[in-house]
This record gives C-alpha cells, sequence and structure tokens, in this order.
C-alpha cells in the first residue's frame, strides 16, 4: 500500500534595505519567479541546506549575506495533481514542506548573484507582492502565508 509524503526543503528570502527581494525567472517557465529553495539532504539541517542551495543555485556565500531569521513553524504546499512525485518504494509526494530564511544584503552595491542556468536563467530585485503574482499559482498561497510572517 503507498502512503503520501512531503518533500522537507528549504527556501531562501534575500532582501535588500528597501524590501525588495532577489527572485529568479524559472529556466523551464519564462516569465514565472520564484525565490531560490532546495531539498533538505537526509542528515542535513535546514540552515545547512540552505546555505548550500543559495550556493549552488546563485553563486551567493556568507560574503554576499547575512542570516537576519529563520521562520519558526514550516511552511506547506501541495502540488497539482499532474505533478505529484512517485517515489521508487511506492510512496507519492504530495507536496513539500520548507523551513524559511530570511537573509540580509551585506553590500547591494557589490553583490553579484550567478543564476544557476540549470533552474534559473535571470534574476532581478522585485517588490514582495509583485513576486507573489509571478509565481506559478500552486506556490502563491504558501508565499504570502511566510511573507506575512518575516517581512515588514
Amino acid at each position: 500500500m503507498s502512503s503520501q509524503s512531503f518533500r522537507a526543503g528549504v527556501v531562501i528570502v534575500i532582501r535588500r534595505g528597501n524590501g525588495d527581494l532577489m527572485a529568479f525567472e524559472r529556466k523551464d517557465v519564462p516569465g514565472s519567479w520564484q525565490l531560490p529553495q532546495g531539498g533538505i539532504d537526509i542528515g542535513e539541517e535546514p540552515l545547512d541546506a540552505a546555505w548550500r542551495e543559495l550556493s549552488e543555485e546563485t553563486g551567493l556565500t556568507h560574503s554576499d549575506v547575512a542570516l537576519v531569521l529563520e521562520l519558526p513553524e514550516w511552511v506547506s504546499y501541495e502540488w497539482p495533481s499532474d505533478i505529484r512525485v512517485n517515489m521508487k518504494n511506492g510512496d507519492q509526494r504530495r507536496g513539500q514542506i520548507q523551513k524559511w530564511f530570511l537573509f540580509g544584503v551585506i553590500d547591494e552595491e557589490n553583490i553579484d548573484p550567478k543564476p544557476d542556468d540549470h533552474e534559473f536563467s535571470r534574476w532581478q530585485w522585485m517588490d514582495p507582492h509583485h513576486l507573489v503574482h509571478h509565481l506559478v499559482e500552486f506556490r502563491q498561497a504558501a508565499y504570502a502565508r511566510a511573507f506575512s510572517r518575516i517581512l515588514p
């Protein structure tokens, strides 16, 4: 008998002084933007996963951004049925449950992210409300919930 599970992951919010967020355009869905995110490896702490994903997807490191806060609760969402993933053991991944981290930019004039060109094609600073409306639809509610907790 199969069961359903949620993929554990992290989301990285990078905010500059005026409140804009560093958003990345999805390579597979031009015009759709999101924040860096990714799965947590077995045995990996969420914060370590956030730093790893940040480096892999944007090229940014501890010298570019500083941790401001970690959202205490996890935020989950379900994938639409057409993109749910069947795992090897017969379980079906129903969606994602994510730990959110807010980072501040250390030097706004010299920050230079390098989108990975695998998941992301380009980046830009974006108002949080604008970003929510330019996400794939199934992620919008999760982003709005997290933003309401971590952004002023």
